[in-house]
C-alpha cells in the first residue's frame, strides 16, 4: 500500500510554477530545448491561455536570466551545501517573480514555492525554500555594482557566460555588447512572411487586423510582417499557405539569391523548409524551375514536403534525405544555377527566442561546426555552374562560424570570389567586408549572417 504522502504526491495538481519547476529541471539536465517543453506542457496538461502565458513567462525569463538569479541568490545560500537542481530552480523562480513580475505580492510567491516544494520534496525542503526566500526579502539583494571586473560585472547582469561576452566585446566592443546582451533579455516579436503568390503585404495586414491581430510591416523584409502578441498560427492565412512563420533576417536570404523562374536550386540544409518555400516562390514549373531540398532525417524531409503543400509550391520543390557533404554521389558537376548553404551553426543569433542556447554552447564548438560548414561548402561548390551564385547563411553571431568560414572556403577555391548584396536601408549599415552580419539587437529580430559568392573561371 502507498502511504498518503505518496498518494499526494503523485495526484498533485501540476500548476503553471511547478511545470516550470520541472521545465527548467529538464533542460539543465539534459540541454533540452525549453520551447518543445512548454508546447509539451501546455497541450498535456490543458493549460488555460492565462496559465500557459504564466508558464512561458517564467521558463524564459529564469533561463534569460539565469546567471543573474544566481547572483542575487548566492548570499543566501551555503556554497558547501550541495542544492537538487529542482530546489535551486524553484528559488530562482521565486526570486525571478519577487523581482521581475511586480504584479505579484511577495506572501503568494513565498506560498507557492513552499506549496510546490511540499509536493516535490519533503517538509525540510518546504523549510528550507520559505527560510531563504523570507532572508532574501527582508535583506534585499546585492548589487552588480560590487563586481569590479567590467567583464564578468556584464557576464552576470546580461546572464551570458564570460567566453561569449569576452569573445563579443572583441568583435564588437564593450557597449555594443551591452546592447546587444539588453536587447536578448525582451521578449522576441512574433514574425512571419507573406506569400505573394495569393495577397501583398498590405493585404495581409488588413485580414489580420480583422482577425484581432496588432500587426505591422517588416522594416527589413519587403515580404515580411510582426506581432507583438498572438499566435500566427491561429490564423487562416497561415492555415491555407497564404502566410508562414519565418523571422524577418531568414526572409533576407532567397532575394539575396537572385533568382529566375527557370532556375535550378540547391537548398542544402533545408529544413524546416522556410527559405525553400520562400526560393520555390520565385521559381516557374512551366519554365523548368526547381529547388532541390535536402536534410539529413526523414521527418525533416516530411516537414519540407509537408510546408511546400501548405504553401502550394509543391510543384518546384523536391525534398530529399541525403547529407549535404555527400552531393557528389547524386548529383553532376555544375548543375545547378543556384546553391544555398544555410548552414549548421551554433544558433547564437537565437539567444532571444532559445535562451537556453548560451548556457550548452561551449567555445570549442565554433570551431567544430567551422569544420563541418567547410565540408559542406567543398562538397557544394562542383555542383555550382560557372557564373552562378552560392549564398551561405547562418543563423549566429560569432566570426569562427561566419566571416573566417568564408575567409577560408575562398582562399582554397580560387574559381569563387565574393559577390556584392544589394540591400535597402536600413539593412545597408549592417554591411561589414561584403557580407550581411545583422545582430539580435539591430532590428529586434534574430541574429543572422548571409554572403554570397559568385562561381568563376580559374
Amino acid at each position: 500500500m502507498e502511504n498518503n504522502e505518496n498518494l499526494q504526491k503523485r495526484n498533485v495538481k501540476k500548476t503553471s510554477r511547478y511545470l516550470a519547476m520541472s521545465i527548467l529541471e529538464r533542460t539543465d539536465k539534459m540541454g533540452s530545448y525549453s520551447n518543445l517543453l512548454i508546447n509539451e506542457a501546455i497541450q498535456k496538461n490543458n493549460l488555460s491561455a492565462a496559465d500557459a502565458r504564466l508558464l512561458t513567462e517564467l521558463v524564459y525569463g529564469v533561463l534569460q536570466r539565469k546567471l543573474t538569479l544566481d547572483f542575487y541568490l548566492a548570499p543566501f545560500l551555503n556554497e558547501d551545501k550541495k542544492i537538487d537542481a529542482w530546489v535551486r530552480n524553484l528559488l530562482r523562480l521565486s526570486i525571478y517573480q519577487m523581482i521581475y513580475l511586480d504584479k505579484i505580492p511577495v506572501h503568494a510567491i513565498l506560498f507557492e514555492a513552499v506549496e510546490v516544494a511540499k509536493k516535490k520534496g519533503h517538509i525540510g525542503i518546504s523549510k528550507f525554500i520559505n527560510g531563504v526566500l523570507r532572508n532574501a526579502d527582508r535583506k534585499g539583494f546585492p548589487s552588480t555594482e560590487m563586481i569590479e571586473d567590467p567583464i564578468e560585472r556584464l557576464s552576470i547582469e546580461l546572464s551570458m557566460p564570460r567566453w561569449l561576452v569576452e569573445r563579443f566585446t572583441a568583435d564588437i566592443g564593450l557597449e555594443e555588447t551591452k546592447k546587444m546582451g539588453e536587447s536578448l533579455l525582451r521578449p522576441s516579436h512574433a514574425s512571419a512572411r507573406v506569400n505573394g503568390k495569393f495577397l501583398t503585404v498590405a493585404e495581409a495586414l488588413k485580414a489580420m487586423e480583422e482577425e484581432g491581430f496588432d500587426v505591422r510591416k517588416s522594416t527589413i523584409s519587403t515580404v515580411g510582417i510582426i506581432s507583438d502578441g498572438g499566435h500566427f498560427a491561429s490564423s487562416p492565412l497561415f492555415q491555407s499557405g497564404q502566410l508562414t512563420i519565418q523571422d524577418e533576417s531568414s526572409q533576407l536570404v532567397a532575394p539575396i539569391l537572385q533568382l529566375e523562374p527557370h532556375h535550378q536550386i540547391l537548398d542544402a540544409c533545408a529544413a524546416p523548409g522556410g527559405k525553400t518555400t520562400h526560393i520555390a516562390s520565385y521559381l516557374s514549373a512551366e519554365e523548368g524551375g526547381k529547388v532541390t531540398a535536402l536534410d539529413l532525417h526523414e521527418h525533416k524531409v516530411a516537414l519540407i514536403t509537408e510546408n511546400a503543400k501548405r504553401m502550394h509550391v509543391e510543384d518546384v520543390v523536391t525534398a530529399m534525405k541525403l547529407d549535404a557533404r555527400n552531393v557528389d554521389q547524386v548529383f553532376t558537376d555544375e548543375q545547378f544555377d543556384r546553391i544555398l548553404v544555410d548552414a549548421p551553426c551554433s544558433g547564437l543569433g537565437l539567444m532571444r527566442r532559445k535562451p537556453d542556447i548560451k548556457y550548452t554552447k561551449k567555445e570549442k564548438d565554433l570551431l567544430n561546426l567551422q569544420r563541418v560548414q567547410l565540408g559542406i561548402l567543398e562538397q557544394v561548390a562542383p555542383k555550382l555552374k560557372v557564373g552562378g551564385l552560392l549564398v551561405y547563411s547562418t543563423c549566429t553571431i560569432t566570426n569562427e562560424e561566419n566571416k573566417e568560414t568564408v575567409e577560408k572556403f575562398l582562399a582554397s577555391h580560387l574559381d569563387f570570389e565574393q559577390a556584392p548584396i544589394m540591400v535597402e536601408e536600413p539593412l545597408s549599415e549592417c554591411l561589414k567586408d561584403g557580407s550581411l552580419q545583422i545582430y539580435p539587437h539591430d532590428f529586434g529580430t534574430d541574429g543572422f549572417f548571409i554572403s554570397c559568392l559568385r562561381k568563376i573561371q580559374k
